[in-house]
């Protein structure tokens, strides 16, 4: 019970946040959604209500390096792994959609890697 309403609150900041961030062309919006076992990450171009690119956790390619996908060692891996694929598909800004959940922990640990690799969130 106590779980269905934490998850109505953070869907509500979710939305809160989306009235003010939106991604576009120029300046895609990485979306990042956490759930108890996994990690997800996609980019999204709004104005063209496209997904330009995902990686998750639960990816193979993910699962032979890392077998775990719920700490913040994983964040940090797949932050780098998304990272790499923006920078392939000539990206270096992007707008922050956290999503509703706190700025810390695997959030926090998956954008600051994004970062490291010299992507402007």
């Amino acid at each position: 019970m106590i779980g269905a309403i934490a998850e109505k609150g953070r869907l509500r900041r979710h939305l809160r946040i989306r009235k003010k961030v939106a991604g576009s062309a120029d300046r895609p919006r990485l979306v990042v959604h956490r759930s108890h076992k996994n990690l997800y990450a996609q980019i999204v171009d709004d104005l063209a209500g496209k997904t330009l690119l995902s990686c998750s956790t639960r990816q193979a390619s993910f699962r032979q390096e890392k077998p775990k996908g719920s700490n913040v060692e994983a964040a940090k891996f797949l932050g780098e792994k998304v990272a790499q694929a923006a920078k392939s598909a000539g990206l270096t800004k992007l707008v922050l959609d956290r999503s509703g959940y706190r700025y810390h922990g695997r959030v926090k640990a998956l954008t600051e890697a994004v970062r490291a690799q010299g992507i402007q969130v």
